[in-house]
């Protein structure tokens, strides 16, 4: 997860490059905003493609390293030939530019840092970055008309601070007169309502796609957080009113899952006042048509968020199986897909 690695560089104290894809053309496994981080240690997190573009990148980022450039701008294009492009054997038909910028004190370590605590807190935030130099400006906080924007790093640069803002407004990445911007991207809520042994692997594969999981239960002894490595929280809360404790309109999906019914009325009870947009819950239908009787009028501000049964029909029964399909539901979701096949 890009945002823990840097954070673990940076306490660390250990110097790192990051890799932004800004322009692409054709067809390419990750679009204009892709990041991917290299430390000196020879560490990396993060993609820019299927792993054939990233040893090169590698070797780049060693450059910066041992003191050159405070940035490289390397492209790969693959586009209109069947002979391995560099001896990489692309063979994506598209073509990808990215550049590779030093992250110190002088440079953008502090801008990156703010763009990725404001994702990390779900606020607008956006960084123009000179692709010559490695001088970046970051604009943050204009989330309401109430709010004045905040700048940060190379404000003397009129430039910089004018693409910041254009960004922040427009909420895109672009290049442009060679001033690439950047802007913060949403990370994903989860509520997991029930914290027993199948909730692990939903919060375990939401968590490595970079989600922020909270994990809630009215039973003190399914409340242990060493069981859910990385979860936002792991809390316990009262199930005459599971919703009193958390706010529950900050979240993207909720998952009801606690295999008890009148728990599962009870978290149900709270979604339904909630403005949460997806809701999963665990079981066959003949349960939901149960839960839904029980929750008489208040079923009727749920049934056009609910799924259930949760999860798409990817086959298998483990726990791990159960969980994959109902994270890649969430996923679909979010993206408003389907989740059906690329192939025709």
């Amino acid at each position: 997860m890009l945002h823990a690695f840097f954070e673990r560089a940076s306490h660390s104290g250990v110097p790192l490059v990051a890799a932004l894809v800004i322009e692409t053309r054709g067809s390419t496994y990750r679009k204009p905003g892709a990041l991917m981080l290299f430390a000196s240690d020879g560490a990396r997190a993060g993609l820019l493609s299927g792993g054939c573009l990233e040893g090169d990148l590698q070797e780049h980022a060693g450059r910066i390293f041992a003191g050159g450039p405070a940035v490289i701008d390397r492209s790969y294009d693959s586009r209109g030939s069947d002979d391995p492009v560099w001896g990489l054997g692309l063979g994506c038909e598209g073509l990808m530019r990215v550049l590779l910028w030093r992250l110190d004190a002088e440079g953008g370590h502090n801008t990156l840092a703010g763009l990725l605590a404001a994702e990390h807190r779900r606020e607008p935030a956006a960084l123009a970055l000179d692709i010559n130099d490695g001088r970046s400006v970051l604009a943050t906080g204009a989330d309401s008309p109430e709010r004045s924007p905040v700048l940060s790093g190379a404000v003397d640069d009129a430039r910089l601070r004018a693409a910041a803002m254009d960004a922040l407004a427009r909420r895109s990445a672009s290049l442009q007169d060679g001033i690439f911007t950047l802007t913060a991207t949403r990370v994903p809520t989860l509520l997991l309502c029930g914290a027993g042994p199948d909730a692990e692997p939903v919060q375990r594969i939401a968590t490595l796609l970079g989600w922020q999981v909270t994990v809630v239960d009215h039973r003190p002894a399914y409340i242990d957080v060493a069981r859910f490595p990385g979860a936002a929280r792991v809390m316990q809360v009262e199930l005459d009113d599971p919703g009193a404790a958390i706010a529950l309109d900050g979240f993207d999906a909720a998952v009801v899952m606690s295999h008890h019914l009148i728990a599962d009325g009870r978290y149900l009870a709270a979604l339904a006042r909630s403005r949460v947009p997806y809701v999963g819950l665990l079981g066959p239908a003949a349960r939901r048509e149960r839960l839904f009787a029980e929750l008489g009028p208040a079923a009727e501000a749920l049934r056009s968020r609910l799924r259930a049964p949760v999860g798409l029909d990817l086959g298998g029964r483990t726990p791990e199986d159960i969980a994959l399909s109902i994270v890649a539901e969430i996923q679909a979701a979010l993206h408003g897909r389907r989740g059906g096949p690329f192939s025709g």
